[in-house]
């Protein structure tokens, strides 16, 4: 049986104002990311991660990774809904992945630290 396949996409960490959210730095949130990419894997999940900037080539390399091989769950970070200023991209990416991959299931993490929790309400390893 084929391994299920998990795609995450969130904000690149660096390009992220830790200013609003005390204890949390790029290099927490990036390890808190790769972390919860190999407890997948480890789960016996193919998982991916995707990080976007905020706007100039979100898309392209959304559409790039999406486009790379068809997943079973799509995680949408956390820093793709908040900060409110987000809105805009948070949608282009959500109608990004329901056209190019509409069979795939959605899903949503709240923290960088909980993807795997996330993933498991929709998707079985």
């Amino acid at each position: 049986m084929a391994k299920r396949t998990v795609l995450a996409i969130g904000i690149e960490p660096s390009l992220v104002d830790f200013s609003a959210f005390p204890g949390l730095t790029a290099e927490l949130v990036t390890s808190h990311i790769e972390a919860q990419i190999e407890q997948l894997r480890a789960m016996g999940y193919e998982a991916d991660s995707c990080l976007i900037d905020l706007g100039d080539t979100a898309e392209a390399v959304a559409a790039l990774a999406l486009g790379a091989k068809h997943y079973d769950c799509v995680v949408i970070g956390a820093g793709l809904r908040e900060p409110r200023e987000r809105l805009h991209l948070f949608e282009r990416i959500i109608n990004l992945v329901h056209l190019a991959a509409p069979q795939t299931r959605i899903c949503f993490n709240t923290t960088p630290a909980d993807t795997v929790e996330a993933v498991q309400r929709w998707v079985a390893p």
